[in-house]
């Protein structure tokens, strides 16, 4: 029971910047239908990560971890740019991100379980499990934040699409200085 609450609540961290980047994506993309395939690929790759994570030596999460942070940072940031020039050019804020676009920022925010997945065997011998657990947690968060977003457009019009702006700003900043 003590190691299924361990991995309930690592499921949950890794699915904070998810739901933060999903929670911005969805104040801005209103009309996007292709956004909510989102979930689904980070989901996935919540699963697949910690397992490739746990194959492979301390030595490549060590070079990766610098550079994940700030490619992720570098992402959130040129994302926030570009919308904010949309936004400032009285166009439409919405964002229509690509199948590729989704797939790098479902992998830019799933490389922190990658590193997960080193230490999970001190804590579990059945991988499968913590990564099905990872993937419903970051599925669940994802969908949430995208939902949230939406409602939070529609409320709150402009300024919904201000703060989206801003939290991506924020977001890419902290990943850069990480």
């Amino acid at each position: 029971m003590k190691e299924m609450v361990s991995l309930l609540l690592i499921g949950i961290s890794l699915s904070m910047d998810t739901f933060s980047l999903s929670l911005s994506l969805g104040t801005l993309n209103q009309a996007n239908t292709k956004l909510y395939l989102l979930p689904y690929f980070v989901g996935i790759l919540h699963f697949i990560m910690p397992l490739i994570g746990n194959l492979l030596g301390l030595e490549i999460i060590n070079w990766l971890n610098l550079t994940t942070n700030k490619i992720l940072g570098i992402i959130l940031i040129i994302l926030a740019f570009n919308i904010a020039y949309h936004f400032f050019k009285e166009e439409n804020p919405i964002f229509n991100l690509s199948i590729g676009g989704l797939i790098v920022l479902a992998i830019s925010v799933s490389i922190d379980s990658f590193s997960v997945g080193l230490g999970l065997s001190a804590l579990t011998n059945r991988y499968a499990v913590a990564g099905l657990i990872f993937a419903i947690c970051s599925f669940l968060f994802t969908y949430l934040g995208l939902s949230i977003g939406k409602y939070c457009s529609q409320v709150l019009g402009k300024f919904a699409n201000c703060l989206g702006i801003t939290l991506l700003f924020i977001l890419g900043v902290m990943h850069l200085f990480k």
